[in-house]
């Protein structure tokens, strides 16, 4: 059971509610082939080549590309630093738009931990 399923069953939040929070994640959080686009480091078609291995070998965006000789380890440690640091959680978003406050969010966090990992 996904997070915003836990939190809908409970009664916490609402659909309207998960929809604007994937909303914001959606707008906030970039992957790995956007942010390289934005630096100038790939085209649209080197992304898209990319993705399509990716369906062959099941292997990372960032490792793909590297081996294709696309764009470097360096850079490759450059995206995922830029990605993780700018991320943004689904439980940090519904604070952000003011569905839960970051206290019940703590305390919901634990819950749906120990319902996940017991079953």
């Amino acid at each position: 059971m996904l997070f915003g399923q836990f939190l809908l069953k409970k009664g916490i939040a609402n659909r309207n509610d998960i929809f604007k929070a994937r909303l914001v994640q959606k707008r906030h959080n970039f992957r790995i082939g956007d942010i390289a686009r934005k630096k100038g480091w790939l085209e649209n078609e080197d992304i898209e080549r990319i993705l399509s291995l990716q369906e062959e070998v099941y292997e990372k965006f960032g490792e793909i590309a590297i081996t294709e000789k696309i764009l470097t380890q360096k850079q490759v440690e450059e995206l995922l630093k830029e990605h993780d640091d700018n991320y943004i959680f689904f439980g940090e978003t519904l604070v952000k738009i003011g569905s839960i406050s970051h206290e019940d969010l703590l305390e919901l966090l634990k819950e749906y931990n120990k319902k996940v990992i017991l079953g």
